[in-house]
């Protein structure tokens, strides 16, 4: 029986429109440029930051953020960023008795930005704090490690087949797959594995997860 849920962030909880935005403006660049390349990557199966990368051969993608930070400019989170179904989602899911858990590749600095908004779960942590990111297996060894509980009572909800399905499945948790993002749509009917659960939004996981 599933007793905890843990939440991916990127593309799941939050929305990289922002982000994104951000980074065209600058390097410089149309927005749609940006959005076009991600998504071009996105579905080569590369990684997403292979699209500045395309824009600037050999940049210092560490070196780019903190100049970025340097400027005012680094990583800002609001509510604004939040999908609509996040915060009545992951409510719903304490409300049914499940504990909750964010645990995503970001920066730490998206970790705190994320703790101060005060979402409805047990934990927040990122890639970023843990020194390992997904899809490495000590990633997820942390997880089980965090949220406490058996990997076949743990569910990973993500919107990607590579970093978070096939990993999280490795690694012996239950998985769902959010049909929202590039990610999320363009892979939506993967089955390399198949996930346990597909869901469109966070509100549908309660009746998922009891059918």
């Amino acid at each position: 029986m599933i007793t905890s849920i843990v939440f991916d962030v990127g593309e799941t909880l939050t929305r990289d429109d922002r982000h994104w935005g951000r980074w065209a403006d600058w390097l410089d660049v149309p927005r749609h440029t940006l959005s076009a390349l991600v998504g071009a990557v996105v579905a080569q199966g590369r990684d997403n930051a292979d699209a500045i990368r395309l824009l600037r051969p050999g940049v210092d993608l560490t070196a780019e953020r903190a100049a970025m930070e340097a400027a005012g400019l680094g990583e800002v989170l609001d509510d604004s960023d939040l999908y609509h179904d996040v915060r009545p989602g992951l409510t719903a899911l304490r409300t049914a008795g499940y504990q909750v858990h964010i645990a995503g590749n970001q920066t730490a600095r998206v970790g705190h930005l994320l703790r101060d908004l005060d979402l409805p779960a047990e934990t927040v942590s990122t890639s970023g704090e843990w020194g390992c990111a997904k899809p490495d297996a000590r990633f997820f060894a942390r997880v089980l490690a965090t949220v406490g509980s058996d990997p076949a009572a743990t569910l990973y909800v993500g919107d990607h087949p590579a970093n978070d399905v096939a990993p999280a499945a490795s690694a012996g948790l239950r998985t769902c797959l959010l049909r929202r993002g590039p990610w999320g749509h363009l892979w939506a009917d993967t089955d390399t594995p198949a996930p346990d659960f597909r869901v469109s939004s966070i509100l549908d996981l309660p009746e998922a997860l009891t059918s």
